[in-house]
């Protein structure tokens, strides 16, 4: 259709009027007027100095985007988003990756994430469950997806890879993300019934550096945390070790929670701080069975290890079994040639 049509009937002198909105849906879009998708890319943000009150502010700004966008009382989400995110390494311009994708494609990279880790620590992805279950959904609520992707967005552009994405442990294990969101997300009343008050950082930080010193080195020495929350206690004792040049692969870790969600956070969190391959978190009422919930707990991880070798060994079978099938199928028309 002819931009003319959609001209006033005036002398040519008269300067040429827009054409009208309406007209302007109807015409023949050039490639010139198509419009390219906005890419979106992380703000720099200006983190306070002290790593602990960063965690905050971006509990703060994750439990706000997650209630604006209503996301419902499911908090395990929330968690579960920022957790995943949090597990994840920090190369050049992947949060400007994740910052351009739709919320409908998180919950197949969260997947990603979980998965990739499961491979190597399945006890912890087991006990982190909660965290991660709700990424299967075959037909996820699109509100809630909304609300997951605006907790991401807020999350990163917060700074949280800024806090959580460094290759050297150390630096990653400066503060728990996970805590002040957990507890942040959790109404007063559950929090009361529960008898759950996680210890403040400064805390836990004063009271590794008390008990811990170059005479507990050794390995084989054993850290148990019976009401271990999101796992304060042991990021405490493990950054206390490094600072005494020790090794937290060299100890033994056990924590347990009789809250699954507390236990979640702190299985994820072994992995973001590398607790080493001793750690062992648990779901269990400590104070009901005589070993605290071990025995029950390692069983669990045992079982989960071998669950994963069993689906890996099925895994490569299948993967072999392709290989064969398209070999086969690319030497078939040159024995027909041959035949022939």
């Amino acid at each position: 259709m002819s931009d003319d049509l959609f001209l006033p009937r005036a002398e040519p002198t008269i300067a040429e009027r827009p054409a009208p909105a309406w007209a302007k849906k109807s015409l023949p879009k050039s490639k010139a007027a198509v419009r390219t998708k906005t890419k979106v890319s992380a703000r720099k943000y200006f983190a306070p100095n002290d790593p602990h009150e960063h965690a905050h502010k971006i509990a703060e700004g994750v439990i706000d985007a997650w209630h604006q966008n209503f996301g419902g009382t499911s908090i395990d989400i929330p968690i579960g988003t920022v957790a995943a995110l949090a597990l994840l390494r920090n190369p050049p311009g992947l949060a400007d990756w994740i910052l351009n994708l739709q919320p409908h494609q998180l919950p197949q990279l969260f997947k990603e994430i979980y998965l990739g880790y499961w491979v190597k620590r399945p006890d912890l992805i087991n006990r982190a469950m909660r965290l991660h279950d709700w990424a299967w959904n075959p037909d996820p609520d699109t509100q809630q997806l909304r609300a997951v992707h605006a907790v991401a967005h807020r999350a990163i552009n917060t700074g949280l890879l800024d806090l959580t994405g460094h290759n050297d442990p150390y630096m990653r294990s400066e503060s728990d993300v996970l805590s002040p969101l957990l507890t942040g997300l959790r109404h007063k009343s559950d929090k009361k019934w529960r008898g759950e008050y996680h210890t403040p950082p400064c805390v836990t930080d004063l009271l590794a550096e008390m008990l811990v010193d170059k005479d507990f080195a050794g390995q084989g020495k054993a850290i148990r945390e019976p009401a271990v929350g999101s796992g304060a206690m042991l990021r405490s004792v493990a950054q206390r070790l490094r600072d005494l040049g020790l090794n937290p692969h060299d100890y033994h870790w056990y924590g347990n929670d009789v809250d699954s969600l507390s236990a979640a956070c702190a299985a994820v969190n072994a992995i973001i701080w590398d607790l080493g391959p001793g750690t062992l978190i648990g779901c269990a009422d400590s104070l009901a069975t005589e070993d605290g919930g071990y025995a029950k707990t390692r069983a669990e991880a045992q079982d989960a290890f071998k669950w994963r070798d069993d689906a890996m060994g099925t895994a490569t079978t299948i993967a072999a079994h392709r290989r064969a099938f398209r070999l086969v199928d690319q030497l078939m028309p040159d024995k027909e040639k041959a035949s022939a």
